[in-house]
């Protein structure tokens, strides 16, 4: 099927034979539309010395892609290798971002140049067909892109392709979870309740948390766990799950609801995609000591942190405990400190203007990577700051002698949403602002969004907000009890929130603090993506009213279909797609020579 598609498509007679049966590849009607295209497109750039070294040339250049792609698949960071030789991969001779080539059982006949360069086989063509690529990976460390210019070789015939391969992952879903229940910790951190269970299997004590009349999903949505609906929710985009009914539809209704989805057969299956057990890997992004894999460090800060993006360009951090914002060794033995990151102390992250923090007001780097951590518990670190004593950049908190952090949470008259909410020495961010610029923020503990977080050119920027554990919508609330009746007041004036970024809790949840008391918030208006463990409730409502929280109004950034935030996470398998894909002039003659 294939091979009498790609013979006719690429303009072989139907009577002679195709010397290339491609024995790796995707489905037959991707490859079959993807060779159209391309033959379409740069069908009058030549004539053929024969028809079928002409289409079987292109074929091996596709096979080269599709082996290239393998190759990622089975090891993540193969990103990295390329040929520092190759025009393609460093046109301005510049330091290489590229490691040098693979030796020994990992070398790879693919990376040649030249004439007396190597090409690797096409397997099932008997020798006849080749290919060869070259990588730039030069986006990879800003969006998680990687062009590849494969070139195909069949008898004296060339032709070449390249192609935009990107990571798949959370950012190509409006909504992913990976449990349809809410997440037991969200109100007690200290709860046991194992809810990472998976339905129809029991889980007790868990609460499932329902698609109702209100929800409007406005892009496509995946959940590795069963979608269940007690309303006419509205899917609007392609709708996926990793549940799959014995017979009917892949989803649980609860009564006679009528959900609609957009697409025919919807929800369908798919694998589910794997959380990362940690974030970890972004903190890595501010270590100076790996040039290879991190060639542009990104900036630490430790314990409670504000940022506010501010719409010129820039962004005011405060950050007490901070000492060093790159550091050296697997356990921060060593650490530096580059103005790019601003200057700890109390003349810049914890500068104060009366007794009122100011912090360091800093241009916001290029596809910037910052990581919060909680300040570490071991002397060796160079950000070690002992449990007795104040941060190193104010001696005005004790966290022996309160709950109250650095940064003044909670606010006055505020009750904790839980028992430490605002620990004095957590790896909380807490971020608000117009951000002008790329950016990803990594916290070790919470991610607070404190107000609207906006871009400054919705075309351009962007925002990715990673939390190791909940990502909150920052809603706080006075309590006061008389008698048997108890109140909650907002503290927060105005209604709506808006916020713009790729969002993702990793261990477990996105949602509103205090969603369920102080009467309504308006609307939630998130433009991006949200990834999450467990399902995070943002509102209750009666009788599908909303009484208490806010409204959803969730839409997708079309962006992320074919960019990332700077070093967002990925799943732990990680599969890429080809976003372009465009047949140019060949790089190669068939004896090996640049063209």
């Amino acid at each position: 099927m294939r091979r009498a598609l790609r013979r006719v498509l690429a303009g072989e007679p139907r009577d002679r034979g195709l010397a290339l049966p491609l024995v790796i590849g995707i489905t037959s009607v991707m490859a079959a539309l993807i060779v159209a295209a391309v033959a379409f497109s740069v069908g009058s750039l030549r004539k053929a010395g024969t028809d079928q070294d002409w289409g079987a040339a292109l074929a091996a250049a596709y096979a080269g892609i599709e082996e290239y792609e393998s190759r990622l698949a089975n090891d993540t960071g193969y990103f990295a290798y390329g040929n520092p030789a190759s025009e393609f991969s460093n046109p301005s001779h510049s330091v290489s971002t590229l490691l040098t080539l693979p030796t020994g059982a990992a070398a790879n006949p693919a990376f040649g140049l030249g004439a007396s360069g190597t090409w690797a086989t096409v397997p099932g063509s008997d020798g006849t067909a080749h290919f060869r690529y070259e990588v730039d990976n030069s986006r990879y460390y800003a969006d998680g892109t990687l062009r590849v210019r494969s070139t195909g070789r069949s008898g004296n015939e060339t032709r070449s392709v390249v192609a935009d391969l990107k990571q798949q992952g959370f950012i190509d879903f409006l909504y992913f979870t990976d449990y349809e229940v809410s997440d037991p910790t969200a109100s007690n951190p200290t709860s046991t309740t194992n809810c990472a269970i998976r339905y129809p299997l029991n889980r007790p004590n868990c609460s499932t948390i329902f698609f109702g009349n209100s929800d409007v999903i406005d892009g496509p949505m995946h959940t590795n766990d069963a979608i269940q609906v007690n309303g006419n929710a509205q899917f609007l985009g392609k709708t996926t799950t990793s549940w799959k009914a014995s017979s009917g539809a892949n989803y649980v209704k609860d009564g006679n609801v009528k959900p609609v989805f957009k697409f025919d057969g919807d929800p369908t299956y798919q694998a589910t995609i794997g959380m990362p057990a940690t974030n970890a890997q972004i903190k890595k992004e501010t270590r100076s000591d790996l040039p290879s894999e991190v060639p542009v460090t990104g900036c630490l800060y430790t314990g409670p942190t504000s940022i506010v993006f501010n719409s010129n360009g820039t962004m005011t951090v405060i950050s007490p405990w901070t000492k060093f914002t790159n550091t050296t060794g697997d356990n921060d033995t060593g650490g530096s400190n580059p103005a790019k990151c601003g200057t700890p102390g109390a003349t810049g992250l914890a500068k104060k203007s009366g007794s009122s923090y100011v912090g360091q007001t800093i241009s916001v780097p290029a596809n910037l990577v910052v990581h919060v951590q909680t300040v570490p518990g071991k002397s060796t670190d160079v950000n070690y700051t002992a449990s007795t004593k104040t941060p190193p950049g104010d001696g005005a908190i004790s966290c022996g002698s309160t709950t109250t952090n650095n940064l003044g949470y909670p606010i006055a008259n505020e009750t904790e949403p839980f028992t430490g909410a605002y620990g004095c020495r957590n790896g909380d961010i807490f971020v608000k602002g117009t951000l002008n610029g790329r950016a990803t923020l990594s916290a070790e503990n919470y991610v607070y969004i404190t107000g609207d977080l906006k871009y400054n050119d919705a075309t351009a920027d962007m925002l990715g907000l990673v939390g190791q554990n909940a990502v909150w919508v920052w809603n706080p609330m006075k309590k006061t009890t008389s008698g048997n009746n108890t109140t909650y007041t907002q503290l927060l004036g105005g209604t709506n929130r808006t916020i713009n970024a790729a969002i993702l809790s990793v261990a477990h949840t996105f949602m509103v603090q205090n969603y369920n008391v102080g009467g309504t918030r308006g609307k939630l208006i998130v433009v991006g993506a949200i990834a999450q463990k467990y399902r995070g409730p943002v509102g209750t409502s009666q009788g599908g009213t909303i009484v208490n929280g806010y409204i959803k109004a969730y839409d997708y950034d079309d962006r992320f279909k074919n960019t990332a935030p700077p070093k967002f996470l990925s799943p732990v398998t990680t599969t890429y797609g080809i976003n372009t894909w465009v047949e140019v002039q060949p790089a190669f003659k068939a004896d090996g020579t640049y063209s």
